[in-house]
């Protein structure tokens, strides 16, 4: 059968293109999960990709019209509830742009899908603090390049999707050349693989053809997408307003702001626009907007008074009292995500109110973010990701949330714990998330884990199945034995200044064990007092800091 010609998108067909890009993507979601930089086996970018876009699919099934832009507007309020990890709040970002380029479009024509898919990949990279070439955004937007141009010859949608695959996979192939820790692992980008499936999909419910294969080949896959930075504070001042008026045009002010500041970034209409900025001068920012509209529902925040702690902890929604009678039961409240019924109980010993399992990858959704901390009864409550790529999703829950909910950047549980202790309850909210962001980047945390494929890195030569180490992130020792890595890793890492050695054993290291485990590394660290816990965590043999 020969390639149907599509000139129109409707709404029914849209949700075709969105179950088919669901279905592929699920279908090769555990092939993009292996293909990390490191081997790791808790990769997780085609997981969390393939469960933003089912509930994309699934919330679009639920509009009963054939309205192309009603369709694509309920995908992107489902891709946003249900996005998970950095990869998953990109993607998010991307039906968000496309969503509001189609609106108010009953059909969409080939200019009108490749314009759509050029906005999306806009948006998305607007979403990114610091985005990084070399990662699934230089996919998406050479993907979308590809796409504009073959539209202004070719009216058939298939035509221009296709277009769009072969510049993604052209890119994609080339992201080693573009990230150093890439081209060392000998890899492309997980995440940009993915986006290929979903175009894939797309291309596939279009056409009535088989797709076309991604390439690079299976063993070729990458890291999670760029990830938010901590804000520079050269430029101090987290400021964010709306200006509303008449005939503004957001690439006009963008302009005008850019010198005064980074992290910008300008959203809306000719009547509503959003503003967020970091900046040296808050009051020169105030007076070039002020010639625009009125200026409503501002905000300046200096981040200097919150080391350590996410940038724009400040929510700008009202405070919400729960139903009942009315009143909050404490000031502050914690909710962290953590795997594992040891590393549960450790969270809750330390005073937090709620611990979200965040399943093997500890990548809960946005969702499920949003319900854990509205759902806890304090009036602010401190959010701890554990986990970088729960970063993107955290940010989105703190938008849409009617509460005060801060962001500690903890990038893994041993940060989470040391976060924790430093909580002092004589101290108001501030005080805590400066503690809690000094204590976060004071710990040196470390991980035992298992390789799932065969690499190579900083010289070290690893085979599926080698019992693996990573300092702080980085690959750093290869054994056969969990105990003898763990003890490299420790002499590796401590410092003069360490004086206490955690460590939290996991789920494949049988029961009982703690107890010979705390002597041998009492006796191999002699000047450091040791502590040993069951955390039950899934896939690592121990998780360890030295502070």
């Amino acid at each position: 059968m020969g390639i149907r010609e599509t000139a129109e998108l409707d709404g029914s067909m849209i949700k075709a293109l969105l179950n088919s890009a669901a279905a592929l993507i699920e279908k090769h979601s555990e092939e993009v999960n292996a293909l990390n930089v490191f081997p790791v086996p808790d990769g997780d970018t085609g997981t969390n990709m393939s469960l933003t876009m089912k509930s994309a699919a699934a919330e679009a099934s639920r509009v009963s019209s054939s309205h192309a832009g009603e369709v694509l507007e309920a995908a992107s309020l489902g891709a946003l509830m249900g996005a998970r990890g950095n990869s998953g709040v990109i993607l998010s970002q991307v039906f968000r742009g496309i969503a509001q380029s189609s609106r108010g479009k009953a059909v969409m024509g080939a200019s009108d899908f490749a314009q759509a898919l050029k906005q999306g990949v806009g948006t998305a990279y607007k979403a990114v603090m610091k985005p990084v070439e070399g990662t699934i955004l230089t996919v998406m937007r050479e993907a979308a390049a590809a796409a504009s141009a073959a539209a202004s010859a070719n009216k058939d949608i298939s035509g221009v999707l296709l277009a769009a695959i072969e510049a993604g996979n052209t890119a994609l192939s080339m992201t080693p050349k573009m990230l150093p820790a890439l081209r060392e692992a000998g890899v492309v980008d997980a995440g940009g693989k993915g986006f290929l499936f979903i175009l894939q999909g797309w291309y596939g419910a279009v056409s009535g053809e088989a797709v076309v294969d991604v390439k690079p080949e299976k063993g070729k896959g990458g890291a999670e997408p760029a990830r938010e930075e901590p804000a520079g504070l050269a430029y101090p001042y987290d400021t964010q307003f709306l200006i509303k008026g008449s005939g503004m045009s957001p690439e006009v002010i963008r302009a005008e702001l850019t010198s005064l500041g980074d992290c910008l970034l300008v959203v809306g209409d000719t009547n509503l626009i959003r503003v967020h900025i970091h900046t040296d001068h808050p009051g020169e920012v105030l007076e070039s907007a002020l010639r625009y509209g009125e200026l409503h529902d501002l905000e300046i925040q200096n981040m200097k008074a919150q080391v350590g702690a996410a940038a724009e902890n400040k929510n700008e929604d009202k405070d919400r009292a729960p139903a009942g009678n009315g009143e909050f039961q404490k000031e502050i409240g914690v909710v962290a995500v953590a795997s594992g019924q040891g590393l549960v109980k450790v969270f809750k010993s330390l005073g937090t109110d709620l611990v979200l399992d965040g399943g093997k990858t500890m990548n809960p959704s946005t969702q499920e973010v949003l319900s854990a901390v509205q759902s806890v009864n304090a009036k602010r409550v401190i959010f701890l990701p554990n986990n970088e790529n729960t970063f993107l999703a955290a940010k989105q829950a703190k938008k849409m949330i009617r509460k005060r909910m801060y962001v500690v950047p903890s990038k893994n549980i041993q940060e989470g714990v040391s976060a924790l202790i430093a909580m002092r309850s004589d101290l108001d909210v501030e005080g805590n998330l400066r503690l809690m962001g000094k204590a976060v980047h004071r710990c040196t945390s470390g991980e035992v884990t298992y390789a799932v494929r065969e690499t190579g890195w900083n010289g070290l030569k690893v085979k599926s199945g080698d019992v693996i180490g990573l300092i702080n992130g980085e690959l750093t020792a290869v054994g056969s034995s969990p105990e003898e890595v763990l003890k490299e890793l420790v002499r590796k890492a401590r410092k003069p200044e360490h004086e206490v050695l955690t460590v939290f054993v996991g789920e494949p290291v049988p029961a009982g064990t703690e107890k010979e485990l705390l002597d041998d590394l009492s006796s191999t660290f002699s000047d450091l007092e040791v502590e040993v816990h069951r955390g039950d965590q899934p896939l690592h043999y121990y998780l360890f800091s030295l502070e």
